[in-house]
């Protein structure tokens, strides 16, 4: 899709709204701005907080895969209580 959009006062461009909608932007979203070759290119962006980045490492992505292959195959048990945890576990004569 070409669009012309005018650059106004203060840096501003105002992104026409069918983009809006396509790309399912909402105030307050960032968005990545780079130049490249003499164009602009704008990417929305995700910002993750720091203090939960370390489950988007490549290990803990690694493991989630693991587990929702284990869930996938069934070998993942759940427990209504924890009685039945506790029994699961052998832990139920304690």
């Amino acid at each position: 899709m070409n669009v012309l959009v005018e650059f106004k006062q203060k840096s501003q461009v105002t992104i026409p709204s069918e983009l809006v909608k396509k790309l399912k932007l909402k105030p307050g979203d960032k968005l990545k701005i780079e130049e490249k070759d003499g164009r602009l290119i704008i990417t929305p962006v995700v910002v993750i907080p720091r203090d939960q980045m370390w489950f988007y490492t490549k290990e803990w992505q690694a493991d989630e895969q693991k587990v929702e292959q284990q869930i996938q195959e069934g070998k993942i048990k759940t427990a209504r209580n924890k009685e039945e945890l506790f029994k699961d576990l052998g832990l139920d004569e304690l």
